[in-house]
């Protein structure tokens, strides 16, 4: 979160004139004017020394902060007031915790005072007030009873403050006489703390792109159902129904629920006061309705929630160990666009990967085709050995390399998610490089008969122009593998760079063959004439033209289908 600013106002609701209570957090960083009466002031410095001591946040140095980030924020506020944990520590020294537990949803430090033990307490607001049965004026020394009215006006105001998105702690304290009394009885409530925590504008845009690719976000938080609420209509968490957070106990009871109530909670994207249990029954809620589950968490009590998800995602600065350890993938900066962006090369190296070996398989199989024909036939072999080689070396390595590191269709991030049992070849894309094989071998037996029939060529000539249009109708496929639906001269070929200098220097090198005579020589080839040329360029775009009229055919039918489909819905 933003560090947060303590300003306060001197009435609180139904409360005497001199108590103290927090009218709103601002963004900006905390400054000497919010603090300046802190001396004048003893609640308000009991509070925040109570923010301050109750924490488990430290200051590795002047810019790094360790721990919960509402918990750092309450030590900048600290010590923008000239309160630093350790000067407090050195006056109050620390003797027990009872750390935060989400059956208390409070945590308790306890220090060595004077003449007795000092209990910080902080934690959700209606545990806090729920354990509080005193108040104390800064004006006056003696306490005063917390009445019903005096908690239930809190309540209004904690529910205030919820609504306008703020993350909301309870402060309270007591006075003991050893370290081993109950921690959570008899306390004396100080106030509340509201810390502004707004999402990042990256959040929004990577939520709006999640959305678009058919992923789902729902969040989950411990934090009051109406805080939640608020933040999700911030951030545009969109659903099928309203954002009203359903809170965690609704997912106690998994086992027992109607079937209608699971419907109703699959629905559900924002769930408040969570337990790290209650995690568990919502993944496997979703797991038994088909989804595919990622969690996100940090902490201990995440690990067995990020170990039962389909991919445990763990933050990398602020998370535990045990959290990383449960996990599939650690965020190095805990941003929740990365996830996303992370999803995205996923869908671009998966689509490169596809690419690249139906573009090997559709140029590998023409050949096996076109050799096993004409040795059924009869015919002259169209290519020779070293031939073969020379083609594969151009063609297998260059541009299915450069297909490789594309940087995918810019559309990816639109499309629905995969399928995630279907294989990198579908039965529609062998059905493809059988037909791209049959049409490049069609296309290079072609010029081979039309060089010895029609233009009288024969031995090295011949097999000159079956080599010449074969590495030439493989190089000009690499087009054909656009993704569907994009467009004939600006799509994820065309963009990519890496091609373009594929196609150079696979030319160069065929040019070099042609017209290098020890390498021509080696590889049996002649320099063809100007009709040869010809006949070899026409006849190696074929495979191109048929493609390119095939993928703009099945954009017009998906096109008229989705048309068809907005007139009847």
């Amino acid at each position: 979160p933003q560090l947060p600013a303590a300003v306060y106002e001197r009435r609180g609701p139904h409360q005497a004139q001199d108590e103290v209570h927090p009218r709103r957090v601002q963004d900006e960083p905390p400054s000497a004017a919010h603090v300046a009466d802190i001396e004048q002031d003893e609640h308000l410095r009991r509070a925040l020394e109570v923010g301050v001591l109750c924490n488990n946040a430290e200051f590795r140095d002047e810019n790094e902060a360790v721990g919960d980030p509402m918990e750092v924020a309450l030590l900048d506020v600290g010590a923008a007031a000239k309160m630093p944990r350790r000067q407090l520590l050195e006056r109050f020294p620390e003797v027990r915790e009872e750390a935060f537990s989400r059956e208390t949803k409070m945590m308790a430090t306890y220090h060595d005072s004077e003449a007795d033990v000092r209990v910080a307490v902080k934690g959700a607001p209606e545990a806090v007030l729920e354990a509080c049965t005193g108040s104390k004026s800064s004006a006056d020394a003696e306490e005063k009873a917390f009445s019903s009215e005096d908690r239930n006006a809190w309540y209004e105001r904690n529910q205030e403050l919820a609504a306008q998105g703020l993350r909301l702690l309870g402060l309270a304290e007591k006075q003991v006489d050893s370290k081993d009394d109950p921690p959570y009885e008899d306390l004396r409530f100080l106030g509340l703390v509201g810390l502004h925590d707004p999402p990042r504008d990256s959040a929004r845009d990577a939520i709006a792109t999640a959305r678009d690719a058919g992923i789902r976000v729902i969040m989950v938080t411990g934090d009051h159902p109406v805080t939640a609420r608020a933040i999700a209509e911030d951030m545009q968490l969109e659903s099928d129904g309203d954002l009203e957070a359903c809170e965690g106990r609704d997912l106690a009871d998994l086992e027992n629920l109607q079937e209608q109530e699971r419907e109703r909670l699959v629905k559900v994207s924002v769930f408040a006061r969570v337990s790290p249990e209650q995690k568990l029954n919502l993944i496997a809620l979703h797991q038994q309705a088909g989804d595919i589950v990622a969690m996100t968490g940090d902490g201990v009590n995440d690990a067995p929630a990020l170990k039962k998800a389909d991919i445990g995602i763990a933050m990398g600065k602020r998370g535990t160990q045990v959290a990383k350890e449960a996990s599939d993938m650690v965020l190095r900066d805990d941003e929740f666009a990365s996830i996303i962006a992370a999803m995205h090369y996923g869908r671009v190296i998966f689509g490169n990967i596809r690419k690249f070996i139906y573009f090997l398989l559709s140029g590998n199989v023409s050949e096996v085709l076109m050799i096993t024909l004409a040795s059924l036939v009869g015919t002259p072999l169209p290519l020779l050995p070293l031939q073969i080689l020379y083609i594969n070396l151009i063609g297998d390595v260059f541009p299915a390399l450069a297909l490789g590191v594309g940087e995918g269709d810019p559309g990816a991030m639109k499309k629905p998610p995969r399928d995630p049992g279907e294989p990198i070849l579908t039965r529609g894309h062998w059905l493809g490089i059988a037909g791209y094989s049959v049409v490049i071998g069609a296309a290079v037996l072609g010029a081979f008969a039309i060089g010895i029939r029609n233009m009288g060529l024969e031995g090295h000539a011949a097999v000159t122009i079956s080599f010449l249009t074969l590495s030439f109708a493989r190089l000009w496929h690499v087009f054909n593998m656009r993704d569907p639906g994009t467009g004939l001269f600006k799509n994820d070929i065309t963009r990519n760079p890496f091609i373009w200098g594929s196609l150079v220097l696979c030319i160069g090198l065929l040019l070099l063959a042609i017209y290098l005579p020890p390498l021509a020589k080696v590889l049996g080839l002649q320099p063809p004439s100007a009709g040869g040329w010809g006949l070899i360029l026409g006849m190696s775009l074929v495979p191109l033209v048929i493609g390119q009229l095939t993928k703009i055919r099945g954009r017009f039918k998906k096109g008229g289908r989705e048309r068809e489909g907005e007139r009847h819905a």
